[in-house]
């Protein structure tokens, strides 16, 4: 297919590069691409950022049918765009269309797309340390119709937003609520898919865990909440013995990119490294007997959170004295140092814009 571009009348002005946020603001284009059945994927574009017209009757309203990604690129040292393993999170996104009855794209098309687009947009590539651009891959059903059945017609679309750290205080260790009430996900269902109804099914408990005074969620196993599973936007990983344990995907648990390269890096670095089932009592346990060496956090947008605190049936649980341990501050300077081009990536991870 043929990638076309459609010039816009008027850029945007561009906000403060030293005060980003996380998902504020948006370039001047986006990727749009549609799907009618007997036709396939078709009309690939590159256009000006702006409103998309749905009827009120769109099928995605209704019944939640949509997947998303989220990825980064960053300004290397010298001036390259750089992408960490985008293969990697359009694989991704196909497994998500597999669950979601959404028809499969060519993954490698859509990464010479996103090449093409973060190209047309490198002005807005923040190069302060910290910083990136966020790109948010994302398939909607568009047919106007209600009853509940997969969708015939569909749109992908691609935004990008220029982002600073996704957690204000930087990395530093975040406080983490074990939720022992709400479900997010269960095996069989949704949890390993990168699709919208999952984060909705979380917004309650971390509601209750912001007004607690805790950051993030920590879920456990639906059926008999038990088992670790992850936090709200991160897989979790703990040092216990000098052993990195991580719960394993199970059916329930997203697949998460940074998570596979955290398990690569720590391997070649002559880590044991364990995906097995961790009970949330094991934690404890390990940590009343002074085991339990560091807890951490892996994912796109934080690339890599420290653990200082759980609470867990009103008993708070320190972490390492509150303080980044010595094995998340290597996988994390490791993957921002590969990301930014400051170290050199042995792993093939990068594809230049």
């Amino acid at each position: 297919m043929e990638l076309r571009f459609e010039k816009a009348e008027k850029l945007k002005e561009k906000p403060d590069m030293n005060n980003l946020g996380f998902g504020q603001y948006f370039t001047d284009y986006m990727f749009v691409m549609d799907y009618k059945e007997g036709k396939g994927w078709y009309d690939p574009r590159i256009v000006p950022y702006g409103p998309i017209e749905m009827d009120p009757s769109c099928m995605v309203l209704h019944y939640g049918q949509t997947v998303f990604e989220g990825l980064k690129a960053y300004k290397g040292e010298n001036g390259e765009i750089l992408l960490f393993r985008p293969e990697k999170n359009m694989a991704r996104l196909n497994i998500s269309n597999e669950r979601m009855c959404i028809p499969q794209f060519d993954e490698a098309f859509m990464v010479e797309a996103i090449r093409k687009l973060v190209k047309t947009e490198e002005d807005w590539i923040p190069s302060l340390p910290g910083t990136s651009l966020y790109i948010r891959p994302f398939i909607i059903a568009t047919d106007s119709k209600l009853g509940v059945h997969p969708g015939t017609t569909y749109k992908f679309i691609i935004v990008l937003s220029p982002v600073g750290s996704y957690y204000p205080q930087g990395v530093k260790p975040v406080d983490i609520y074990v939720e022992d009430v709400y479900c997010r996900a269960v095996k069989g269902g949704t949890g390993f898919a990168k699709t919208a109804a999952n984060y909705a099914a979380s917004l309650k408990a971390q509601k209750v865990a912001e007004e607690k005074g805790y950051t993030q969620v920590l879920w456990l196993d639906a059926i008999e909440k038990k088992y670790v599973e992850e936090v709200g936007t991160m897989n979790v990983f703990f040092v216990i013995d000098n052993e990195v344990i991580t719960p394993e995907l199970n059916g329930s648990i997203l697949a998460g990119i940074t998570r596979m390269s955290a398990i690569e890096l720590l391997k070649d670095a002559g880590y044991r490294v364990s995906e097995r089932k961790i009970s949330i009592q094991e934690v404890y346990t390990a940590a009343s007997e002074g085991r339990l060496n560091e807890a951490f956090g892996t994912g796109t947008a934080a690339v890599i959170s420290p653990i200082g605190e759980f609470c867990w049936d009103g008993v708070k649980l320190p972490v390492n004295n509150g303080e980044i341990g010595p094995v998340a501050a290597k996988i994390y300077d490791t993957i921002t140092g590969i990301q930014s081009g400051r170290i050199e990536d042995k792993y093939g991870w990068i594809t230049k814009a």
